[in-house]
C-alpha cells in the first residue's frame, strides 16, 4: 500500500477503482455475457513446448492475488471499470518501469451494453492522468490488433500516437497477433489527457477528475 494505490478515480458517470475479491459474480457475468464480443481480442495461452510446463489460464481469484500482489510490488494499477455505478469492465496499467524509463501499458476491455457511451475513453483518460500526474511516469502505450476497431477508436480519439507495428506480438485468440502501437509522453499532454478528452468530445462540457 502507498499514497498512490488503492485509489478511485472518478468522472461523471464513469469510474475507476481496485479489482475485489468480492466482484468474482459480477465479474463472471459481465466477462461470460461478453464472450463473442471479447474473445477475439483476449490473451490466450500458447501451447506448451516439448518437454514445458502446462500453463492454465488462472481462475478469478489466481487473477486477482496476482494483480493485488503486481500492485503492492508497485508493478501494476489493475482497476475495474464502473458506469452508473456498476461493473462494466476491466482496465489495468501493467509493466510500470522505474529508472530511464518510467513508463507503463494500458489494457483495457469493456461491455458492450456501454460500449460507444465515451466510458472506455474516459477510463483511459483517467488512468493516464494519473499515471502522470500522481504515479510520476513520463510514457503510457496501448498495444491494439491492426483489426479491433472499436479499441483503436479510443486511442485515436484521445490523440495517442501510432508508432508502429509489432509482429506476432502477444498470443490472441489461439495464434500470435500482430499489434499497432499506441503512445503519449507526459510532455504531449500538459493540460491534462481527460481535459483535452473533455475539450475534444463532442457534445461534452468540461469537468474534473475526482479522487
Amino acid at each position: 500500500m502507498n499514497a498512490l494505490w488503492p485509489v478511485r478515480l472518478v468522472d461523471g458517470d464513469t469510474a475507476l477503482r481496485p479489482i475485489r475479491m468480492r466482484d468474482q459474480r459480477e465479474w463472471r457475468e459481465v466477462n461470460q455475457r461478453n464472450r463473442d464480443w471479447l474473445r477475439p481480442w483476449e490473451a490466450t495461452i500458447p501451447p506448451a513446448p516439448p518437454g514445458g510446463p502446462i500453463t492454465r489460464r488462472p481462475t478469478y481469484r489466481q487473477m486477482v492475488r496476482h494483480l493485488r500482489s503486481e500492485a503492492h510490488a508497485g508493478r501494476m494499477l489493475p482497476f475495474v471499470i464502473e458506469y452508473q455505478g456498476r461493473l462494466a469492465g476491466q482496465l489495468t496499467v501493467a509493466g510500470i518501469t522505474w529508472g530511464s524509463m518510467c513508463s507503463g501499458h494500458v489494457g483495457y476491455w469493456v461491455d458492450e451494453a456501454v460500449a460507444g457511451r465515451g466510458v472506455m475513453p474516459t477510463a483511459v483518460a483517467l488512468a493516464v492522468d494519473h499515471c502522470f500526474y500522481a504515479v510520476g511516469l513520463h510514457r503510457i502505450e496501448v498495444c491494439i490488433r491492426p483489426e479491433n476497431a472499436p479499441s483503436r477508436r479510443v486511442v485515436e480519439k484521445l490523440g495517442f500516437r501510432e508508432e508502429g507495428l509489432r509482429p506476432r506480438y502477444l498470443h490472441i485468440d489461439g495464434a500470435w497477433r500482430d499489434h499497432l502501437v499506441f503512445a503519449l509522453t507526459v510532455e504531449e499532454v500538459p493540460e491534462g489527457l481527460l481535459a483535452r478528452w473533455h475539450r475534444t468530445r463532442p457534445g461534452a462540457s468540461p469537468g474534473t477528475p475526482q479522487k
